[in-house]
């Protein structure tokens, strides 16, 4: 298997409702601002993305309960949005909330 695995933290911009597919699975959408410094050829550079997600399942119930402006952690992989696509999803299989919300 080819390794296709992201860890990404960040802000949530937006948290849409949850649905269900026609199938009952829970369906949710998400968009995820990330801002960081990381380290290139050598040199700090600054990051700053925005980044669309989706999670099915558990994860879509568990994300849900989160609002916009939540700091977290997600876990996924990356995939197209549809096969006409060439636009990447991040598909998120876990979520943390990060421990300063917690307060």
């Amino acid at each position: 298997m080819e390794c296709n695995a992201v860890e990404l933290s960040g802000r949530l911009l937006e948290v849409e409702p949850l649905r269900h597919t026609p199938a009952g699975v829970p369906l949710l959408h998400f968009l995820l601002a990330h801002a960081s410094s990381q380290i290139e050829a050598g040199h700090e550079r600054r990051v700053e993305c925005e980044v669309k997600g989706i999670a099915l399942g558990e994860p879509a119930t568990q994300m849900a309960r989160l609002k916009a402006g939540d700091e977290i952690r997600v876990h996924g992989f990356l995939s197209r949005k549809n096969r006409m696509s060439a636009q990447l999803v991040l598909h998120a299989t876990r979520t943390e909330l990060k421990e300063s919300d917690h307060a």
